[in-house]
């Protein structure tokens, strides 16, 4: 049986820095609109990455717990909603795409159909207005394009 410890999540996390450093580098914008650039983000990230999985590979550690019943399904949902959302997000818009994606984690981390529909609509609509409105940054308004 395959056991799971600190060093292999490490030496995996080093890979997953390595392609989004690959990735990432050759991102360069049509034109220049601010100075840092679109590379600045993905570059980052994989330097922390990186340096987290550097710290678990150099500090070892014991084995991994196996997940509780259930919870390899839903992790699963997630990346399976992460990539809904994606998908949907240029389509039907931010606020729309948002709503369905938190509304669905909400079920799955327990919240009653009510609280996460509350919780999708206040949050999608709470960050559209924040960073459409308040920090100039252009989201996609999809089939709700009209109401905002």
């Amino acid at each position: 049986m395959l056991t799971l410890n600190d060093r292999v999540l490490g030496i995996a996390a080093l890979i997953f820095a390595a392609l989004i450093t690959a990735l990432g580098y050759d991102l360069e914008p049509p034109f220049s609109y601010e100075p840092v650039g679109p590379k600045a983000f993905p570059l980052l990230l994989a330097l922390i990455i990186a340096l987290c999985g550097l710290r678990l590979v150099i500090k070892g550690g014991g084995e991994v717990e196996a997940n509780p019943a259930g919870a390899n399904a839903r992790i699963a949902a997630m990346v399976a909603y992460l990539a809904g959302y994606a998908f949907l997000f240029q389509w039907i818009g931010f606020v729309a795409a948002t709503t369905i994606m938190v509304t669905l984690i909400g079920r799955l981390f327990q919240a009653t159909w009510l609280q996460a529909v509350i919780g999708g609509v206040v949050m999608s609509v709470g960050l559209f207005l924040l960073f459409d409105k308040g920090l100039d940054v252009v989201l996609p308004t999809g089939i709700l394009g009209d109401l905002l």
